[in-house]
């Protein structure tokens, strides 16, 4: 097998850029626009970055920790990068796909790798409605907020929340309230992967909501739709040792 073409992207930390200068230094630049892999030197929001950065190309993201947490990256080693990526295992993943109403009629789309989020924009809690495939499940939620995660960012926003992990393998998504009010002992669902999920602002003017897809954030909101697209691929590589299912497992039993 032979090694594949890979490019640097790194962080602006002191530590990612220095990391970026030693392993070009020692293998090259290689060009991002002709790469077969691409090498994500920093933390978890690298990776994020990175991987709409080249969602189009749909190339492989093979992270090596230069930040705080790392989740979903690998161990920063310097020697022997070539065979690590040829080696590597790939894990694909399936982002999820918002679309916005706003108040004043516009609509909007994006994709969120993580998770999609409302969050209150004013002092009141908000009140959401909430359906699943059709089927009104909550009629009213109060809350700060409520969030769907992927599995992949399950291990996020949504463990934040007290939401659940989820495995990788699982073909789940994880309905998660934020700081709910009413019904108060409510934590939330796991639902299929497959689940289309709409959130209808209740009151939006008094009660304003802003909805987010990782980095794209779409205010005043009135109707969201969530669903998995499975039109996308994100195609994430680990060491062996290091796979993405062991660590979520691994992430449920620490302290």
């Amino acid at each position: 097998m032979t090694d594949p073409k890979f490019a640097l992207v790194a962080s602006d930390t002191p530590e990612a850029a220095e990391a970026l200068q030693r392993l070009q230094k020692r293998y090259g630049t290689g060009d991002p626009e002709t790469a077969e892999v691409v090498v994500a030197l920093g933390g978890d929001g690298l990776m994020l970055e990175t991987l709409h950065r080249f969602l189009d190309r749909g190339l492989p993201i093979y992270g090596m920790n230069c930040g705080t947490v790392g989740f979903l990256m690998n161990q920063y080693h310097e020697d022997d990068l070539p065979e690590r990526l040829a080696a590597a295992e790939q894990a694909t993943l399936h982002p999820l796909r918002m679309e916005v109403e706003r108040s004043n009629g516009e609509t909007c789309d994006a994709i969120a790798i993580n998770e999609v989020s409302l969050l209150r924009e004013g002092r009141q809690a908000a009140k959401v409605g909430i359906s699943i495939d059709g089927v009104q499940r909550m009629e009213e939620l109060i809350c700060d907020g409520v969030l769907v995660a992927t599995p992949a960012g399950s291990t996020a926003y949504n463990l934040s929340a007290h939401g659940p992990i989820v495995p990788i393998g699982g073909q789940l998504l994880a309905l998660t309230p934020i700081s709910a009010f009413r019904p108060r002992r409510w934590r939330g669902a796991l639902l299929p992967a497959s689940a289309e999920v709409i959130f209808e602002v209740h009151e939006a003017a008094k009660r304003p909501v802003s909805a987010t897809a990782d980095f794209t954030e779409v205010r005043d909101v009135k109707r969201v739709r969530v669903r998995e697209d499975k039109s996308v691929d994100l195609h994430l590589l680990f060491d062996p040792e290091h796979d993405l299912e062991e660590r979520i497992i691994k992430e449920q039993f620490q302290p």
